[in-house]
This record gives C-alpha cells, structure tokens and sequence, in this order.
C-alpha cells in the first residue's frame, strides 16, 4: 500500500471536469494515493519529469498494467536496452530523413484531396471536417494501415486512450477498447502480405524488415494509433483557432515573419500546458471551433 497522503476523488465529478480536482491536489497533496484510481499520483510537473528518468525506482516495466494487457507490451512499457532496441528498429520510419523524403509529398497529397472535398461556401466544423481526417489519413499512411477508414482511426485511437485510463473497469469503456484492438489486429493481418511482398517505410514494413518479434509489431501499432491521432488533430484544429483568433499572429505568419513550423510548435507547447501543466486553466473547445 502506498504510505503517500490519500486523496479522494468524486469520480462522477472528475469525470465532468477534472481541473479543480488537479489544482487541489497540486496545492494540498502533489504526490497522493487516490483509492478510486488505486494508485499514486504525481500532480506537479516537475515531479513527474524528474521521476520518470529514474527507471530503477520508476519502471515503465507494468506487466499487468491496463496498457499492457489491452495493447501489449510496447516500447513505452520497457525500460533500457529493450526500448532502445524497439525504438532504432522504429526509427528509419520516422525518421527527419524519412519525414522530409517520404511522407512529406503523401501528408501533402492528403490535405490537398480533404481540402478539395470541402463545399465552398458552406460552413465546416474545422476539426471534424479537416483537423480529424487529415490527421487519421496520415496516421494511416505511416503505420501502413491503409486499408483502414479514417473513422475508424479516430474511433479507435480514442476507445485505446480510454481503455488504458480505464482504473474503475468500466465494462462498457472495456469493450469498446477491446474491440478496437481487434480491428487494428485485422486490419495489420490484412496488410501483413502486402508490406511483406513490396516492402515500404511504413512503421509496420519497419518493424517486420527488423526482425521485431509479432507480438510487439502489433502492440507498437497499436500504441502509435493511440498517440498518433488526438495530438496532430488538435494541434492542427489550435493552431487555426489561435490565429483567427489573433490577427496580428496570423499576419506574422502570412508576412514570414514566423515560420508555420513555429506557430504549430507554439500553440502545441500552449496545449501541453494548458492540458498538463496547469490544468486548472480552461482549455480551447477545439472540437466546436468553425470557420
């Protein structure tokens, strides 16, 4: 048992708006045992950073975590060699190098078709209509999952971020995760043949040209989905809403004053704070923003 100070939550409440629970136990109880997570909780920044580098007290090592036994056991879940044997067999997939020659033209292809489709003059939910889509089809391309639909994509990130915060064990929350899984392990059986007879740089051709055992071929799949979508959608749909929000911003950006690449990097680190460092702070509605 935890000897750290207990914490209560109301999970009903929490789960309608987590931000005064946060700014409470950053002020009252930084590091608390909260019982209806069942586990410790490190509630400041700083803490978290300094902590998660000392493997040998703080290991990704969980073996029977929800992440694990609902996605297996990727590179996020080891520590030491074994990550780092995972991560360079990833990395000519995602590499700067390969970002620049390779995906660069298909991300751009992908934004010009989505574009393209839009109904001039007809409004559009920013986020559902280019944000999500654009980002799933991206994600679709790297991982190699291009039989996958975007829907699908985006369904299934989100049902695997809610299945490995799952702590109550949610039944309902369970199955949707479950059965996500199981559709990426199909969609990755279909593909399995195709990458195998014409090799490319996607993460799954990667992974398998590397030798990666199978089990964590479709467990690091399944993790670059469910990081791989709610980040670039929403930094994408911020970005926007920032800078039509901010005309002075925009016109830097127009006039190459700063850079696209800066204002992206900007309103992503802004997310970041807003979501994790300082959470008592109201966040963007993304998902409601239109143009």
């Amino acid at each position: 048992m935890s000897t750290a100070p207990h914490f209560d939550i109301d999970m009903a409440a929490f789960w309608r708006d987590p931000y005064p629970a946060y700014a409470k136990l950053r002020k009252e109880a930084p590091i608390a045992f909260v019982p209806q997570l069942g586990g410790t909780v490190f509630a400041v920044r700083d803490d978290i950073f300094l902590c998660e580098k000392q493997i040998e007290i703080f290991s990704s090592h969980q073996p029977g975590g929800l992440m694990n036994t609902l996605m297996g056991v990727n590179l996020m879940r080891k520590d030491g060699d074994a990550h780092l044997a995972e991560r360079k067999a990833i990395f000519p997939a995602v590499s700067p190098k390969s970002v620049k020659a390779h995906w660069t033209a298909q991300f751009q292809a992908h934004a010009d078709r989505i574009l393209d489709a839009l109904e001039p003059g007809r409004e559009t939910d920013f986020c559902a209509g280019f944000a999500l889509p654009f980002s799933a089809e991206c994600l679709k391309s790297i991982t190699g999952l291009t039989n996958m639909r975007y829907q699908d994509m985006d369904a299934w990130s989100q049902a695997m971020i809610d299945g490995i915060a799952n702590y109550t064990g949610v039944p309902e929350i369970a199955a949707r995760c479950h059965g996500a899984t199981a559709g990426i392990d199909a969609a990755i059986d279909d593909m399995l043949p195709v990458v195998k007879r014409a090799p490319n740089q996607s993460l799954l051709s990667v992974m398998l040209q590397s030798g990666m055992p199978m089990d964590s071929v479709r467990a690091n799949i399944k993790l670059a989905i469910s990081g791989g979508q709610n980040e670039p959608r929403d930094a994408i749909a911020g970005t926007v809403w920032a800078l039509l929000t901010h005309l002075d911003q925009l016109g830097l950006v127009r006039s190459g004053q700063v850079s696209w690449l800066q204002a992206f990097g900007i309103c992503a680190l802004d997310f970041t704070d807003r979501h994790v460092a300082a959470p008592d702070r109201q966040a963007a509605p993304l998902s409601r923003n239109r143009i």
